[in-house]
């Protein structure tokens, strides 16, 4: 996820207030905000979706949630993947009854996800797109 960390860096870094969103007409807006809670492994986390519209109601299309990790460099390990307009909710990694849970093969899918994602992220010129206005925490 470099193009994810690059604008990342570019706004200033993680912090519990974060949110950018960048809009790069004509695709859809990309926001990237900080979440709430920690990840599964105790990492602060974040959150990247592309939002659209459907009967007035936000739809992500996709949000993934990420931890930002640190050791070896900064990099970004996928945990979540949801798409509301086909009604889909993935959890690759997460804490259930105070123990750590790992889906092997949908945690291997999510990071190709990830990086295929951006890809197209970096292709369609959201870094580009980013400036100090896209900031709004």
């Amino acid at each position: 996820m470099k193009t994810i960390l690059s604008i990342l860096k570019r706004a200033g870094g993680w912090r519990p207030s974060l949110h950018v969103r960048i809009e790069n007409p004509p695709y859809l807006p990309l926001v990237i905000e900080a979440v709430d809670e920690s990840g599964p492994l105790g990492l602060p986390a974040l959150s990247v979706a592309h939002y659209g519209e459907q009967n007035g109601d936000a739809m992500r299309d996709p949000e993934m949630c990420f931890e930002l990790g640190y050791a070896g460099g900064a990099h970004l390990i996928p945990y979540y993947w949801r798409n509301d307009y086909v009604a889909v909710e993935q959890v690759s990694r997460a804490i259930v009854r105070d123990h750590y849970v790992a889906l092997l093969e949908l945690g291997k899918q999510h990071e190709r996800f990830a990086a295929t994602w951006d890809n197209n992220l970096r292709l369609q010129g959201y870094e580009e797109a980013f400036t100090d206005k896209c900031i709004l925490g």
